[in-house]
């Protein structure tokens, strides 16, 4: 994009990319699910989708379905979708909101928003049981800027942090069609070399953030199999920006949209061209210092740099 200049990480002389059976093995993509994605921080969305008690997400994370929900009192928790009972899944919706309770569907026990077992019908004859043995099993939970995360401080040239900024060159005000502003900046508290800087970010596994001094995008990327990746984008405004009618959002959403499909089109050809017999790993130029990061934390994490 000839708006920005780009600003480059450490090159490493001789960074290649990887080889093809990272692309295309279902044995690795297992793999990494294990290594990367069952033992890491995974981002699940934001915390304003479960903004009211009895809110709940479902995130499927390396095989596991995980119910978010805000309990009455106002708490976010993270359960693994599973009777304590004959270990049925119990929420089938990928988003919704609760009554007072959460009940499986095959023999009825009830569970509070916070995940204590409160019913379970006919156990009462079962010698010892003891309902508060039997609360739903928590995964860890975290929110940080209004991301949740499910199941680390880094530098940004190597480890789970990776990305840098573009400079935004007069006339340009913004990464959108006309170049622009959407609106409101979404912080007065923005140092002003920071008003004139866009920030992409990478943080492993599966959170990618495009921050601009007008708006924030960003994605949440879900391995579905070898060859496909299911990728969710939502983006975020300064109040100001949304209740103005002459607001400019339509404008960052284009940009974003065009470049996307042009991304994903490209990757698509790769995807099938790294397929091939024929594909070898190819050098990385310094401009591509990094993918070629993202590349070295990829096999760290697989036990493989």
């Amino acid at each position: 994009m000839s708006t920005f200049q780009r600003t480059t990480s450490s090159y490493r002389a001789g960074a290649r990319t990887l080889p093809r059976e990272y692309y295309t093995s279902p044995a690795i993509l297992a793999d990494e699910r294990e290594r990367i994605v069952a033992t890491g921080w995974n981002c699940a969305g934001r915390a304003s989708a479960v903004a009211q008690p009895g809110e709940f997400l479902v995130r499927e994370i390396a095989g596991e379905s995980i119910l978010i929900v805000r309990d009455s009192a106002g708490t976010l928790h993270a359960f693994f979708n599973v009777c304590r009972h004959r270990g049925t899944r119990i929420c089938r919706e990928a988003a919704g909101r609760f009554g007072e309770t959460i009940q499986c569907s095959y023999h009825a026990w009830t569970y509070g928003t916070d995940g204590r077992l409160i019913g379970a019908p006919h156990m009462q004859d079962v010698p010892g049981f003891d309902k508060a043995e039997y609360p739903l099993h928590q995964a860890a939970l975290a929110e940080w800027e209004g991301f949740l995360f499910v199941s680390g401080a880094n530098d940004l040239t190597e480890g789970p942090v990776l990305g840098g900024y573009m400079e935004i060159k007069p006339p340009n005000q913004s990464a959108t069609m006309s170049g622009r502003a959407c609106g409101h900046l979404v912080s007065d508290q923005l140092p002003g070399e920071d008003r004139t800087r866009a920030f992409y970010y990478t943080i492993l596994p599966n959170l990618l953030l495009s921050m601009h001094p007008d708006y924030v995008n960003y994605y949440l990327v879900t391995p579905v199999d070898v060859d496909r990746t299911r990728v969710e984008s939502e983006w975020l405004f300064h109040p100001g920006t949304l209740a103005d009618p002459a607001n400019n959002i339509r404008d960052a959403v284009d940009f974003w949209d065009l470049t996307n499909r042009q991304d994903w089109d490209i990757v698509e050809q790769s995807q099938l061209g790294i397929g091939s017999r024929r594909y070898q790993p190819g050098p990385y130029s310094a401009r591509e210092s990094m993918p070629a990061a993202w590349d070295r934390e990829y096999l760290r994490r697989m036990g493989r740099s």
